[in-house]
């Protein structure tokens, strides 16, 4: 029975019909945010959202039973039965906040989805370096931020008046966002050589930086796909060397079968 339900579970016609339940799902999600919509067709909707749970639950509980003990070792799991979880709690009673933290259950289309997968992977193993590069951004925004404020506080108080605005307008900054005609053009007019503050910051922190984290992402990624080329080509080898074994004994047993053939026809 549990190697039934596995495989059930397992196929991808199963797969496929729980990631289109979770598409259809958020579209159902979106409708519930218009108000018409909702009065026209709100019992529909809530009927299709307690349809959708019940699904997910049942689903859970079946790779449970499947799985056993290693159902609660695989983080993919764990994320899916906390997502599940979640949905199961009544929004009321001090719950309220659950009922909005469901639509949280279309993150599942990560775990069901492996490119999903893969990216998720590459992001949560380039923590270490981008910490890194967090860490040095930080250390130039807050050099910049308080060398803007001594210089522009007086003029551009709006802007510059504290470290925290500070850092809010060179964020502003960073993301090329109205930084020229909104912000530096007229700091130079009070301000002539201004730009031999910002033109430098932009340079490193949005153009270096951000490439540098950029490259971190990239790099990562190619080492998860050299990654799984590794285990295809080693896949690949055992299934070679399980062929030639196979070819071996069928030449043997070939050989067998021609001697006996000799031996009965000389009899």
């Amino acid at each position: 029975m549990q190697e039934k339900i596995l495989n059930f579970v397992e196929k991808p016609l199963f797969k496929n019909f729980i990631i289109a339940l979770i598409i259809v799902n958020a579209v159902t999600m979106g409708l519930e945010t218009s108000v018409e919509i909702m009065s026209v067709y709100g019992v529909y909707l809530h009927l299709f959202d307690r349809f959708v749970i019940t699904i997910f639950t049942i689903e859970v509980l079946l790779r449970i039973y499947a799985h056993r003990i290693s159902f609660f070792k695989d983080g993919w799991s764990l994320f899916d039965f906390f997502i599940v979880s979640i949905s199961l709690v009544p929004s009321s009673a001090g719950f309220e906040i659950l009922r909005i933290l469901r639509v949280l259950r279309l993150l599942r289309l990560i775990t069901v989805v492996p490119q999903m997968r893969k990216i998720v992977l590459a992001l949560v193993s380039v923590i270490p370096g981008m910490a890194s590069i967090a860490g040095l951004l930080t250390l130039l925004f807050y050099i910049s931020a308080i060398m803007a404020t001594s210089l522009y506080s007086e003029s551009f108080p709006q802007w510059f008046g504290t470290l925290s605005e500070s850092f809010y307008t060179l964020f502003q900054i960073m993301t090329l966002e109205s930084w020229s005609m909104g912000v530096v053009r007229p700091i130079m007019e009070v301000h002539p050589l201004a730009w031999t503050f910002f033109i430098p910051f932009i340079f490193v922190v949005t153009f270096v930086m951000i490439n540098l984290i950029v490259a971190v992402v990239v790099d990562a990624m190619a080492e998860i796909n050299r990654e799984m080329d590794v285990e295809i080509v080693d896949e690949l080898h055992t299934h070679d060397s399980e062929t030639l074994s196979e070819l071996k004994i069928l030449k043997s047993e070939i050989a067998q079968l021609k001697e006996l053939i000799l031996l009965s026809s000389k009899n």
